[in-house]
């Protein structure tokens, strides 16, 4: 079926006679006709919406990668195909009259005098990279089972331009689990093809409700262990042509594409550095996320991860560390809206106040970079401490520790539902407010419901029963939690709580029993805080992240966006500054109790200073 002139290899899909007697074949195998060459989704526009229709390219490239913008009344397409007619080359075309499909057919020579008039569109499309998916071992499950891909509208609207508005599409491949990291880097070079992948797990974060029932395609079975991808799909072009309602306009039909003579790995393709290589990580089961950063980024929060679980106060916490606990933990607040953090460890009983000053500096330094990032941040103390936690985050905010006072709340348990409905509107727990709990160096319950501070004495008269969030929210589908703690006695630190009792001083007495879905163990809890803050901003600034994140639209961070998440950092300044105010109200250092510039018995200078001098040459490397 193929014929060779000049060495380009003619197109099956511009031979109609072969295809017209191909009847019944099914899209997907005429698709593919010509695997591993770049096809093309078709968008066909009057002229005065073609300069809207580019700009809604343009900000949204993932679904709608530009190929070749036609001249009015262009049927050829010289740089994708030799002797190309767009009026025949598609395998069946979409008719729309005022935004509504009124038909299919195999032909537009019909429409010749309309066409005169208009403007075509070639758009990338992901069948392009079905042959580097195979060349990098990726089963392709549609391809297995001879069926065209599964494509569905999502909730996500694509970016607005001129009158074209739309939510986007997506095509979907199961892909084994042990996949994943090939599957991202061998699709991320090809960014005319739709690049990497937008969404790896659960449907239902993209308003995709039934993966049997697709808007367009066919339905693919999954094999056991495969874990659903998602792609940026050029069907989102005939969605923004519905959404428009032009009086005429034309679209492939998808799975009919218009198929290029050129190599899709040869279209534009990006030399993948190894330091921009993708990798994935699962960062929640309930519901199943995975997110995906550089390995420059990773390398970068892995360095600022082992920075902070330095031990100068020779405590051992060590034994406590889990790598990539803080890569996991910023990959889900990268992702969260809504994020709740906790702090409070009244370990001194005979003073008044009996707080530390180690917990709040990091709660704040890492709400600061949330507010930053536009996350709503809010957090959560004893009842008893709340107005002088109040008067601490009016003065952080008047010293510039933080930008914005972040409000700070209490919780009491009034009974067995307080912690549902603190956590959900209307105790409904398809309704969360938060979707990230996070603790620093707050006080954990221990198995036997007490609460110890790291000399084993109990301290349960002067904790709220804060725990209770986070064993309820272990409970509630969308809510991730994480734990920052030094000694493994603080809330959260019940994930690691066989090496508390193992390796820690009174460590059957005082490990904590609750444990979230991330430990982050640091040589003082405030560490773990700052390293938060730092690793979100090396997130924030990873082309790889950043796009996944923004599910492939829009823009990257603008200069400005930079600059103020920049600022957010913890600096020698405001930490120095932060401590003043603890001592103001009487807060105390933990080991020694001291009144003054001390945390943990580690004095502000040289220890601490020290640190965040070398966390800030880690982040801005």
């Amino acid at each position: 079926m193929a014929l060779l002139t000049s060495g380009v290899l003619l197109k099956c899909a511009r031979m109609k006679p072969l295809l017209r007697r191909a009847v019944g074949l099914q899209y997907s195998t005429r698709a593919n006709m010509r695997p591993g060459y770049q096809q093309a989704n078709v968008v066909i526009l009057h002229k005065d919406l073609a300069d809207d229709f580019e700009a809604f390219c343009r900000a949204n490239s993932s679904p709608l990668p530009l190929l070749y913008r036609s001249k009015c009344g262009e049927w050829s397409c010289g740089p994708l195909a030799t002797g190309s007619d767009i009026r025949e080359d598609c395998p069946e075309y979409c008719v729309f009259e005022n935004g509504k499909l009124m038909k299919k057919t195999s032909s537009l020579s019909s429409y010749t005098p309309q066409l005169a008039d208009m403007v075509t569109f070639y758009l990338g499309c992901s069948f392009g990279f079905e042959a580097a998916l195979k060349a990098a071992g990726v089963p392709v499950r549609n391809v297995e089972q001879g069926k065209n891909v599964s494509m569905y509208k999502t909730s996500v609207p694509c970016i607005n331009a001129g009158r074209f508005h739309c939510p986007m599409v997506v095509s979907m491949r199961p892909v084994p689990e042990d996949k994943m990291d090939a599957a991202a880097q061998s699709t991320h070079v090809i960014p005319l093809a739709h690049g990497g992948p937008v969404h790896i797990g659960h449907p239902k974060l993209l308003g995709i409700h039934d993966l049997s029932r697709p808007d367009y395609g066919d339905p693919v079975d999954a094999c056991s262990g495969d874990v659903p991808v998602f792609w940026a799909c050029g069907v989102t072009g005939v969605e923004a042509v519905q959404s428009c309602k032009p009086a005429l306009a034309f679209t492939h039909s998808p799975g009919c594409m218009f198929i290029t003579d050129q190599k899709a790995e040869s279209v534009s393709p990006l030399t993948l550095e190894p330091a921009q290589c993708p990798l994935t990580f699962c960062i929640s089961q309930n519901p199943q996320l995975y997110s995906m950063a550089s390995k420059r980024a990773v390398q970068q929060i892995r360095a600022i991860e082992e920075l902070v679980v330095e031990d100068p106060g020779a405590r051992g916490i060590r034994a406590l560390f889990l790598q990539d606990e803080l890569l996991k933990a910023c990959l889900s607040l990268s992702h969260s809206s809504s994020v709740l953090i906790t702090t409070g460890f009244p370990t001194h009983y005979m003073h008044n106040p009996p707080e530390e000053t180690d917990g709040p500096p990091g709660a704040i330094a890492m709400a600061a970079m949330l507010q930053a990032l536009r996350k709503e941040v809010v957090i959560v103390t004893d009842k008893r401490a709340l107005e002088m936690n109040q008067h601490i985050m009016q003065d952080a905010v008047k010293k510039g520790v933080i930008k914005t006072a972040v409000p700070v709340i209490s919780f009491q348990s009034n009974g067995p539902d307080s912690a549902l409905h603190f956590l959900c509107r209307d105790g409904d727990p398809t309704k969360p407010r938060f979707d990230h709990l996070v603790a620093i160096e707050r006080s954990g319950r221990a198995a036997d419901g007490n609460y110890y501070n790291m000399r084993g004495v109990n301290i349960r008269h002067l904790v709220d029963p804060i725990d209770d969030l986070f064993t309820t929210a272990s409970t509630i589908a969308g809510i991730t939690t994480t734990g920052i703690g030094d000694g493994g006695n603080e809330l959260g630190m019940g994930k690691v709580k066989a090496a508390v009792k193992t390796y820690m001083p009174n460590g059957n007495l005082i490990a904590c029993d609750v444990g979230a879905d991330f430990a982050i163990t640091a040589g003082v809890s405030n560490w773990g805080g700052y390293a938060v803050a730092c690793a979100l901003y090396v997130l924030s600034l990873c082309p790889i992240h950043w796009r996944y994140l923004q599910r492939g639209l829009g823009l990257s961070p603008t200069p400005d966006q930079q600059s103020l998440w920049s600022a957010c950092l913890p600096t020698i300044a405001k930490e120095e500054d932060m401590l003043h105010i603890l001592v103001k109200y009487g807060v105390r250092s933990g080991k020694t109790a001291n009144l003054g510039l001390e945390v943990d018995g580690l004095t502000f200078h040289p220890y601490h200073s020290d640190i965040i001098q070398r966390l800030r040459h880690l982040t801005l490397a």
